[in-house]
């Protein structure tokens, strides 16, 4: 599939994975701060085989660390407070501009979306300016038909382009 699907499209497929977790580590690091690092087990829920790694790196970061990491520098340890949800998964200002492919087609999906919406609005003003007569009725409703799909499209690519390049919510309640 690599060849046929563009790399900003791995992109946004990628992003729905890391933003659906994204909220939630975030809350969860302020719970682990709050319990404090030697009460992790209290936050934590880890029941399988597969978690044998992480509770061996506690053990052993409290073992040889008293479970709290010297940075060697002023750091405090405490965190600041948690941001809105927009600002957290906030794609664009994270990726989108950091990433040659993700700033290609966010321009160009921006520059279809001008065109779709200016190609609706002369659409509907040409069917205005013309006088109604029985051999431009076919023509008027072909361009009244184009002006709406035009406008819808507009109306759907913005959606997509907000959704994919900017912010995409993520309720773990609903999936």
């Amino acid at each position: 599939m690599d060849p046929l699907v563009s790399r900003w499209m791995h992109h946004i497929m990628q992003n729905l994975v890391i933003d659906s977790d994204l909220y939630l580590l975030r809350v969860q690091e302020d719970k682990l701060m709050k319990a404090g690092p030697s009460n992790w087990q209290k936050v934590c829920f880890v029941p399988t085989k597969a978690d044998a790694n992480v509770v061996a790196f506690r053990k052993w970061l409290k073992k040889y660390t008293g479970a709290q990491i010297d940075w060697g520098t002023n750091i405090n340890g405490s965190l600041p407070p948690i941001p809105l949800r927009e600002q957290l998964m906030d794609r664009y200002w994270s990726h989108v501009v950091n990433c040659s492919s993700c700033t290609g087609a966010y321009k160009g999906l921006n520059a279809l979306h001008i065109s779709l919406q200016m190609f609706s609005v002369a659409s509907v003003a040409i069917m205005a300016a013309t006088k109604p007569g029985m051999k431009l009725v076919a023509a008027r409703n072909t361009l009244l038909v184009a002006a709406i799909l035009c406008f819808v499209g507009s109306k759907w690519l913005s959606h997509f382009i907000y959704k994919n390049f900017h912010f995409h919510d993520y309720n773990h309640a609903f999936k």
